[in-house]
Order: structure tokens, then C-alpha cells, then sequence
């Protein structure tokens, strides 16, 4: 008799099954040590958001080796399934941010930031601190505009940049880019730390 019969002539629940509850443990270790990934996706983006507010910089042996330490991890837990989603994080978090650097948008030091935290996070936590990240810079950008009273300039130049890519597409504007000496930068290195902190508090305290 198969096993299936079996379970099902005493009537057994399928949660009873010895595979099944094995597959249950073992995805929730997996979903653990996913939370403390995400801890440590956490801890490199606020080393780097204090180098951001501090120096303006973020230095390379924070990003590169955070997103080669994320990988080695990921590959020694779960091996190339592990190792896959850790790509994945890179590609979908570094990816956006590196087409912002492209068009001036974004420092660099901001787009391997992300591309480590995506690393930490894997792909299925990426998308959520992307969209957490462009919130909470989206909340600085205001901040900063009402702090240094450059809500109608920033406006204007906004509309400016729009102007540029219709016509020119995705090419850097001249003058209105994040590489000119007067342009009012903010510490996007923070808001990458604010999206990563509350989609850690989420994992901990909600799931």
C-alpha cells in the first residue's frame, strides 16, 4: 500500500506527513537565517549612510566587500540556489540605481551600496527596500528642499530634466547632474538605510 493510502485510510492530515513536516522545518531555518540576512543587509547600509552624512563618500571596501561577504554567505547556507538569489538581490537593487548614476541621478558610491544590500537581502526582499529606500529619499528630498528654501528651484529644475530626457533621451543633462560641484546633494546612503531598517523591523516583528 502507498504511502498516500496509508495517510489518508486513518484519515491523517496532510501536515501529518513525515516529508511534509520536514519541508516545513526546513524552510522555516531557511526563512530564519533569511531575517538575519537581512540584519546584516542593515548594518552595511548604515556604515554606509554615516560615511554619506559624514564624508559624502562611501567607501569601496564597505560595498564590495559587503556584496562579496553577502555571496559567501549565501553560497556556504544554501549553495547555488542561495547563491542565485544573491545575484539576483544584486542585479534587481544594483541595477535600478546604476541606470540613476548613468543619468546623473545617483552617486556611484550610492548605486554599489544598494547593489550590497541587495546581495544581503536576496531577491525576495530587493524589490520591497527599493521602494521603502525611494520613499524615504523621496521624504529627505522635501526636507531638504523646505530646509534650504529651494522648493521652487528644485521644481523648476525638475521640469527641466524632464524636458531633457523627452528630447534627448536617456542622456546626462549638462548642467543638472549630480557631478556638478553646486548641485545640493542628499545623503542618499541614508535613505538606503531607512528602507532596509524598516524591511527588517517588518520581517522581525510582523511575519
Amino acid at each position: 500500500m502507498e504511502l498516500q493510502q496509508i495517510f489518508e485510510l486513518f484519515h491523517l492530515p496532510l501536515s501529518a506527513r513525515p516529508g511534509k513536516a520536514k519541508s516545513e522545518r526546513l524552510d522555516s531555518r531557511v526563512s530564519a537565517l533569511e531575517k538575519y540576512l537581512l540584519i546584516c543587509a542593515f548594518v552595511v547600509a548604515a556604515v554606509g549612510a554615516a560615511n554619506d552624512i559624514c564624508s559624502r563618500r562611501i567607501p569601496n571596501w564597505l560595498t564590495y566587500g559587503g556584496l562579496v561577504a553577502a555571496l559567501a554567505v549565501r553560497c556556504a547556507a544554501w549553495g547555488w540556489p542561495g547563491l542565485k538569489t544573491g545575484f539576483f538581490g544584486v542585479l534587481l537593487a544594483g541595477g535600478l540605481f546604476y541606470i540613476l548614476f548613468l543619468l546623473g541621478g545617483m552617486g556611484g558610491g550610492d548605486a554599489k551600496l544598494m547593489a550590497a544590500v541587495g546581495a544581503w537581502a536576496g531577491s525576495a526582499q530587493a524589490l520591497a527596500i527599493l521602494i521603502a529606500a525611494a520613499i524615504a529619499g523621496g521624504v529627505l528630498a522635501i526636507a531638504y528642499m523646505v530646509f534650504n528654501r529651494r522648493m521652487c528651484q528644485t521644481l523648476r529644475n525638475t521640469l527641466e530634466l524632464v524636458r531633457h530626457h523627452v528630447t534627448s533621451g536617456p542622456r546626462r543633462h549638462p548642467s543638472l547632474n549630480i557631478r556638478e560641484p553646486n548641485s545640493t546633494r542628499v545623503p542618499y546612503g541614508l535613505a538606503i538605510a531607512m528602507g532596509t531598517l524598516y524591511c527588517a523591523s517588518n520581517a522581525f516583528w510582523w511575519r
